[in-house]
């Protein structure tokens, strides 16, 4: 049985003294989960949030890592900065990233090794955007992003990775896909590294999760977990997800 994942992308939301406050709401809504629940606050509020969950069951992680160790990249964190306050997942890949920031799927492959070698479990992002769906070619654009993401990434280290499949069009919408994208994801792992690594590997759901579908959409057969945006922003909506995921 894979353990199911709940991570909660905070996005450019929340100050330090905002993030700690959703936070002391949340951990004991969350306290008897029997899932993983990690919070990805932004940047700023790492240091902030990092105290205020430990002996919790929450986990942290960040929104971006960047693939070098040091150097003249203004702006950018790397693993080792990530993991000595105390993070342990890293979300690459955001479709947001992609369409704001120039994330490639190059670049997303670099940030998932430097994640693995920095002891970080990369969530990296994969999906299609509305035209490509209706194109008939989100199977082709999600097997690429996933065959890039995943080079030169042995089957010891994929086995750790959390992939999040979020068709763009469903961000935000109140439109949610289903399990058939997640099966397609999980066969191309099953080509790549085997059986033995599709059948640990994790798959979450990423567009329009929200307390309202998150039990339908938990209880299906390739989808252990979900990537949430603006319900992770809320505790008791949060917590609903998380809860149902146990």
């Amino acid at each position: 049985m894979r353990t199911k994942i709940i991570a909660g992308n905070w996005k450019m939301n929340k100050t330090c003294t905002e993030a700690v406050e959703l936070v002391k709401e949340l951990k004991d809504k969350v306290a008897g989960a029997n899932c993983e629940v990690v919070i990805c606050p932004p940047a700023t509020a790492l240091c902030c949030v990092a105290p205020e969950i430990k002996g919790t069951n929450i986990k942290l992680g960040a929104q971006n890592v960047h693939f070098e160790k040091s150097g003249a990249f203004t702006g950018e964190i790397s693993a080792e900065m990530l993991k000595c306050i105390g993070v342990e997942y890293a979300i690459i890949g955001h479709s947001e990233r992609r369409q704001y920031f120039g994330e490639t799927d190059e670049t997303v492959n670099k940030r998932t090794i430097a994640a693995l070698a920095g002891g970080l479990i990369p969530i990296v992002c994969v999906g299609e955007h509305l035209a490509e769906r209706e194109q008939g070619i989100t199977e082709k654009v999600v097997v690429d992003q996933t065959k890039i993401a995943f080079t030169g990434i042995s089957a010891s280290d994929a086995e750790k990775v959390v992939i999040a499949y979020e068709p763009v069009w469903a961000i935000g919408t109140g439109k949610v896909a289903t399990n058939e994208v997640c099966t397609i994801i999980r066969n191309l792992i099953k080509e790549l590294y085997g059986d033995d690594v599709a059948a640990k590997i994790r798959i979450q759901y990423g567009g329009s999760m929200n307390d309202a579908n998150a039990a339908e959409l938990l209880s299906m057969s390739d989808i252990d977990g979900g990537l949430i945006g603006g319900a992770s922003l809320l505790a008791d909506k949060f917590s609903v997800i998380v809860n149902a995921a146990g």
